[in-house]
């Protein structure tokens, strides 16, 4: 008998399962609208202008090689995240009660805290409340980690708003001491962030029920365009005094989405602590990537500790937002014109890559089937993937299914 023949179908990944059939559709009107990465306004990948330097500086290097890099990986990068993500002022960094380690992107850094929580998580029992909906990748994660996932309400499906109310009240309910993920801006998939009000008062009740803070954040700059307003929530729990978990990603933000760069970050209520902890997350990346990849990482650390570069990088962000925010104002401003049923202003309330729009699962199917439009079956759309080409095809169809279709 095969040693392999009791082992499961795994079930198909929704996003990557769209990504093939866009792929091998032909239609000249096709529009993937579910791909997770920036396109210009041709709908091609674009190269962030100061990667591109930051590239030509490293092969200009006479003393770059490719020898691994240490088990916490690059300091320049590892540094540099941090000043990016709790501020270069951040009483946390001057008091020693952070430590970061390199990891593969966003995912990686997801994984090696789910893991590192699976083993130290206090109390033994305490579950992972992620919210409804989230990223598809969270929940496969997290239990794959071992952990019990539950959820907590967050989308209004009515105004495809924030259920404050709903998310504060199962926080509420929860019991004491469990792990909350939290996205930290451009939630995914719905692009619905919390106000800042709102933010007070979910870090409230973590606060008073002891819960744990585990952030995500895999947009910072690329959400509004300020680095220092996506990054509100963090430093907000962080000046509450709050232990935390930080997952950050540059494949948005940086463009380095093959690179696979990001970090995880580990905030403690003292220093005291932070050599456990940093030994316990060294052990645990090595056990698993040996070391991280190095490319990515000298990219983005060189951008990082470049002043001139750190200002170009956050203008090339500035960009990408301003692009999403006009295609976003365009779709709602075309289906308003085309008096298509429904309220649209949701579009340009959401912020971030993508679009919670609200159609049916039967009506992507038909978008998909007869308007070659590809977006994942919940309705979310990927904002990038429309452009000045295709935004009148795209509301036209939308328009058409919305009629025709219950």
């Amino acid at each position: 008998m095969s040693y392999f023949a009791k082992v499961p179908q795994a079930p198909a990944d929704g996003i990557l399962k769209l990504s093939v059939l866009s792929k091998a559709d032909t239609n000249a009107n096709k529009v993937d609208l579910g791909v997770g990465a920036y396109r210009d306004d041709s709908g091609k990948p674009w190269v962030l202008p100061v990667v591109h330097k930051a590239e030509q500086r490293l092969a200009e290097d006479p003393t770059a090689n490719h020898e691994y890099l240490g088990v916490g990986g690059l300091p320049a990068l590892t540094s540099g995240a941090q000043k990016l993500i709790f501020g270069a002022d951040s009483p946390a960094i001057k008091d020693g009660r952070v430590y970061t380690i390199q990891t593969i992107s966003g995912t990686g850094a997801n994984m090696v805290a789910a893991v590192f929580l699976k083993q130290f998580k206090q109390p033994q029992d305490a579950a992972v409340y992620i919210s409804k909906p989230t990223w598809g990748n969270h929940r496969s994660i997290f239990e794959t980690a071992g952990h019990e996932v539950r959820e907590y309400r967050y989308c209004n499906y009515t105004t495809l708003g924030l259920d404050i109310s709903g998310m504060l009240e199962d926080l509420r309910k929860a019991p004491r001491n469990q792990i909350v993920l939290l996205h930290a801006c451009a939630h995914n998939p719905t692009g619905i962030d919390p106000t800042e009000d709102q933010w007070q008062q979910i870090a409230d009740v973590i606060q008073e029920r002891g819960h744990f803070p585990f952030f995500d954040c895999a947009y910072q700059g690329f959400a509004t365009g300020d680095v220092d307003k996506d990054a509100y929530a963090i430093r907000l729990f962080v000046a509450r005094g709050m232990e935390m978990l930080v997952a950050e990603s540059f494949a948005k933000n940086m463009g380095l989405y093959g690179e696979r760069t990001g970090c995880l970050h580990a905030v403690a209520s003292t220093a005291d602590a932070v050599p456990a902890v940093s030994s316990q997350l060294n052990r645990l990346s090595r056990a698993t990537i040996s070391t991280a990849s190095a490319y990515g990482a000298k990219i983005a650390g060189t951008v990082l500790q470049d002043t001139r570069l750190y200002n170009e990088w956050v203008e090339n962000m500035g960009e990408m937002s301003r692009r999403i925010k006009t295609m976003r104002d365009l779709l709602r401003d075309k289906l308003v014109a085309l008096g298509t049923p429904g309220t649209w202003d949701h579009v340009s309330r959401q912020i971030g890559m993508f679009s919670f729009t609200g159609l049916s699962t039967k009506q992507v199917g038909v978008l998909r089937d007869q308007f070659h439009l590809y977006m994942t079956d919940d309705g979310r759309i990927s904002v990038a993937g429309l452009n000045s080409g295709n935004i009148d095809y795209v509301a036209s169809a939308i328009d058409q299914v919305v009629r025709s279709v219950d």
